[in-house]
């Protein structure tokens, strides 16, 4: 998953590229190997769901999913954003950011999911007693409770577990400092053993594989490469805005802060694991953030946890995959635009450098590869010593 804020709209200081060079390249496509260099931001975020995957920008996001019929089915939908202005305050957004993303997540993995039920399945009892209590709102009522129950279970598997192990050590650590760095040493193993033990699952790990996809297409994008099977596949399948990152930085903000901020009440100290979650989040993502619009050194060092744990929660997607991230993407994100904005080409030129690039890659290439064959053949020629020639 990768946090989504939108693509900004700005106009292109960068002029249209032009062609004068007598190698075939221009003072505009050197200017565009260049940036394909740095890092951009294109706002555009999303999430790996069953069989597919989801992608938002600004207001609108959009789930594409492979269908057993081995068709890609679309559906884009409105995304009504939060208008009051308090709630985009810096770490206050953060908060309410998780929990969106937590909701629309939710909605769009049941929707992916909707497409792999058996088709007469009768509705439980719980789905019965939802439709008479709630109506209409049945679903997103469920919905909302599935959150909270989820949430419940993170916090007292990540939260609460660690700080009720760590207090077995007390018997033999009596120094404070001591058992908070053993309960942060602890909340870290659980969350590494959990991503890890679920990925050995054969769903998550094709859930995996769609969040490779969903990665590689938003890396492609940001590098100005064209937007298809080919560039995705070449593109990298980690980004410092991924919500495996903000898990981790999480993890550390929590071990940090409850290493400061302490009480001598054990219910007190649960009450305050619990309460600070908030405080925790509104952190993280302002981290993360950050992390997404900056490339500096110190921003490399503390993203280079996240990039390497999500080696664990991202796979390499097959073709079929990259092709569905490419749909989602295209269903809300006006990538040739932002081209044009952010790189200042067409993409009509962006193309003709690409391919003349690549032209002039393999005859490089063939070149290369006709010149070791003649040189191989040379060295096979053994000298005739009696006759003074060559055979």
């Amino acid at each position: 998953m990768i946090l989504c804020e939108g693509f900004p709209e700005r106009k292109s200081s960068v002029a249209k590229p032009c062609r004068c060079s007598a190698a075939g390249f221009s003072r505009g496509d050197i200017e565009m190997t260049k940036k394909k260099t740095i890092d951009h931001y294109s706002g555009i975020g999303g999430q790996a769901v069953l069989e597919g995957v989801m992608m938002k920008n600004q207001d609108t996001y959009a789930v594409a999913v492979r269908k057993p019929d081995g068709k890609i089915e679309v559906k884009t939908e409105e995304y009504k954003p939060r208008t009051a202005k308090w709630t985009k305050l810096p770490f206050i957004r953060g908060v309410f950011g998780f929990w969106d993303s937590l909701v629309l997540g939710m909605k769009c993995m049941t929707y992916s999911a909707s497409f792999y039920e058996e088709e007469e399945e009768e509705d439980t009892a719980l789905d019965k007693l939802g439709d008479k209590l709630f109506g209409e709102k049945a679903e997103n009522v469920l919905m909302g409770i599935t959150v909270v129950l989820s949430l419940v279970i993170a916090v007292a598997l990540f939260m609460l577990l660690p700080y009720f192990l760590a207090g077995f050590l007390t018997k033999v650590v009596a120094n404070e400092t001591l058992l908070a760095l053993f309960e942060g040493l602890i909340r870290l193993i659980i969350f590494l053993l959990y991503v890890s033990l679920i990925s050995l699952m054969k769903d998550i790990r094709r859930v995996y594989q769609y969040h490779g996809a969903e990665h590689k297409c938003i890396n492609c994008i940001e590098k100005g490469r064209i937007l298809n099977v080919e560039n995705v596949k070449k593109s990298s399948r980690q980004h410092k805005r991924c919500g495996t990152s903000f898990l981790l930085f999480v993890m550390l903000v929590s071990i940090i802060l409850f290493f400061f901020i302490r009480v001598e009440q054990p219910v007190l100290r649960v009450a305050l694991r619990i309460l600070l979650i908030p405080v925790i989040a509104g952190i993280s993502f302002e981290i993360i953030r950050l992390a997404g619009r900056s490339n500096n050194i110190i921003v490399r060092i503390i993203s280079a946890p996240g990039l390497w744990l999500q080696k664990l929660t991202t796979k390499e997607p097959d073709e079929d995959m990259i092709e569905v991230a490419i749909a989602s993407v295209e269903a809300v994100f006006d990538w040739k635009a932002y081209f044009k904005t952010e790189f200042g080409y067409d993409v009509d030129d962006a193309m003709e450098v690409e391919a003349e690039s690549e032209k002039i890659t393999e005859e490089l290439a063939a070149e290369n590869a006709d010149g070791a064959m003649q040189d191989a053949a040379a060295d096979d020629v053994e000298p005739d010593t009696e006759n003074g020639k060559a055979e």
